[in-house]
């Protein structure tokens, strides 16, 4: 399936500029603990009102749009901040109030405007799935690209995945790869898993050679590969924003997707299996000549254990331990 519309803010900005309607971007640069949306979290807004994502729960966002309509007008950022009161915060679900930083930019090709190229930078290395940060600095407006290993504060925030102020007055949004989840195996807990996964952000792909297993009919909508599991894990080149999950507990169609996931970048691999069954995969996969640091990599029997007995629970268990892995380490 494609991207969701409200993960594809800088595409839409982008496109709403190229076909002349105008577009600004307003991202979130500091916030309160309870916020509902991040630093980093954006809203487009085109030359018409339009807008796609979101600043906050509600409570900022009408006064965005007009400094970002005005914004299109005159052609120069602002860096906003908005007191958010206790009063006001409950109302949109938050606990209490505090402070909102937001940065408005329109994309133009003005002295202080968000350029089209650095924009279509940005969009092109997100397609490509290519790490990519935008540092802005609000004080003069001006910006650059930095990418992994150029810049050791940016580098710390890619692996964290975390756009924020910097103690030097600089603001560096993060573009990390799109999270990722390949599932081995068209089973019923994948009925289950891949729309949990979607809903928490990943790009889920299943993967099933058997026709009867893999159909449109069982998964509608999702996007199925039936070729064999170590040839198509190979081709999608799991990095450190992919999950891999195997489900088949079938030696044939999972021993090879083991293989290729322990020698790829792939942030968390788990394996459905009892304990026995697992203890004949470490023997398999040691006579295989993985050793023993590479099989610690796996999480088995998969799932958090949170006493899981049917397919849905046992996918949230698994949906579970895949966001403690990412967000813990």
């Amino acid at each position: 399936m494609t991207q969701a519309m409200h993960d594809r803010i800088p595409e839409i900005a982008l496109d709403w500029h190229r076909e002349g309607q105008g577009a600004a971007l307003a991202t979130v640069v500091e916030t309160w603990g309870s916020a509902p949306r991040q630093a980093g979290s954006q809203l487009a807004i085109s030359g018409g009102a339009e807008i796609m994502g979101s600043v906050s729960g509600g409570c900022v966002e009408g006064a965005v749009v007009t400094e970002a309509l005005e914004a299109l007008q005159d052609g120069r950022p602002r860096l906003l901040t908005f007191g958010v009161t206790d009063e006001t915060a409950f109302a949109v679900g938050l606990a209490c109030g505090g402070t909102i930083r937001v940065m408005v930019e329109p994309v133009g090709e003005g002295p202080e405007a968000l350029s089209e190229s650095l924009l279509a930078e940005v969009v092109a290395a997100r397609a490509s799935r290519r790490a990519l940060a935008v540092e802005v600095r609000p004080d003069g407006w001006a910006r650059r690209l930095l990418r992994p290993g150029e810049d050791a504060a940016t580098d710390a925030r890619f692996r964290a995945d975390r756009s924020g102020m910097e103690e030097d007055g600089r603001f560096l949004a993060i573009h990390n790869p799109p999270l990722r989840m390949i599932v081995i195996g068209a089973v019923h807990i994948a009925q289950a898993l891949l729309p949990m996964a979607r809903l928490a952000g990943y790009d889920p792909v299943l993967i099933d050679p058997r026709d009867a297993f893999g159909s449109d009919l069982r998964f509608p909508g999702e996007t199925i590969l039936d070729d064999w599991p170590d040839e198509a894990l190979g081709a999608l080149a799991p990095d450190a924003r992919t999950a891999i999950v195997t489900l088949t507990h079938d030696p044939k169609l999972d021993d090879p997707a083991i293989a290729v996931a322990l020698r790829s970048g792939c942030f968390y691999l788990g394996c459905l299996g009892s304990k026995k069954t697992h203890a004949k995969r470490l023997e398999r996969l040691q006579a295989a000549g993985f050793t023993a640091e590479d099989i610690a990599r796996i999480h088995a029997p998969v799932g958090l254990d949170i006493g899981a007995r049917s397919p849905a629970e046992i996918a949230l268990s698994i949906l579970a331990q895949v966001t403690q892995t990412l967000r813990q380490g």
